[in-house]
């Protein structure tokens, strides 16, 4: 008798116990899938983002193609230095719209007419990275700058880099600058960080956007003139 209510006690303890953890199971539950859907709802800045990015760049490379087609020489496209010499994809091409251009050259085209970088040499640029317009940045989230504050070439100090060791659409874009160009350069993100970005702040399938000044550049093996 003593050990069947021994039993019935312990099996009412047992059940009680199942009963509170179980409950503090489905409120943790709960606070889980809330926290979830914070999270996504935090994330639908970049949802769709892959459509969204290519629709984007499209209406990037359709307004320079428009201008270009007025004659407007500020716009204009550069294949990548990786792709053949067909005409390919409009995502084989960086978009550029100029900002400012060094004094010695008035004419785009004439790319051949002044030194640029070459995929071997090193470069100085101020740049200033951005994504594509979103709901919370409507000039697009800046995800890395070589300037803090305001554009002044005087306060500035450009970083350098080996151009081979740039992502595509940068490198094909200075590697057509002149010293002293500053260019808005659109790349898609076939040429930028492609479907498997590397980087925290940089989301799959992203434009993006730079403020790109090529400052100076030098050859393997030669000195980089001063920043000063």
């Amino acid at each position: 008798m003593i050990t069947s209510k021994l039993n019935i006690v312990r099996n009412g303890l047992f059940a009680f116990r199942f009963s509170f953890i179980a409950s503090l199971l489905l409120v943790a539950t709960g606070l889980a899938s809330c926290s979830e859907d914070d999270d996504t709802d935090s994330n639908n800045e970049y949802s769709n983002w892959e459509s969204r990015n290519n629709e984007y760049f499209e209406s990037v490379y359709q307004q320079a193609k428009t201008a270009i087609d007025a004659g407007d020489n500020s716009w204009f496209m550069i294949k990548s230095y990786s792709k053949d010499n067909s005409e390919g994809a409009h995502t084989d091409y960086v978009v550029v719209h100029v900002l400012d251009q060094d004094l010695e050259h008035d004419e785009v085209e004439s790319f051949g007419s002044l030194p640029s970088p070459e995929y071997t040499d090193t470069v100085r640029v101020h740049y200033r990275g951005n994504l594509m317009p979103s709901a919370s940045y409507s000039d697009g989230y800046q995800f890395d700058s070589s300037w803090q504050g305001s554009y002044d070439l005087s306060a500035m100090v450009p970083s350098k880099f080996a151009v081979n060791g740039l992502v595509n659409g940068f490198a094909t874009a200075v590697m057509r600058m002149h010293v002293g160009d500053r260019w808005k350069v659109y790349v898609p993100w076939k040429l930028g960080y492609g479907s498997s970005s590397s980087s925290s702040s940089i989301p799959n399938y992203s434009t993006l956007v730079f403020d790109l000044t090529l400052h100076s550049f030098g050859k393997p093996g030669s000195a980089m003139p001063s920043f000063q």
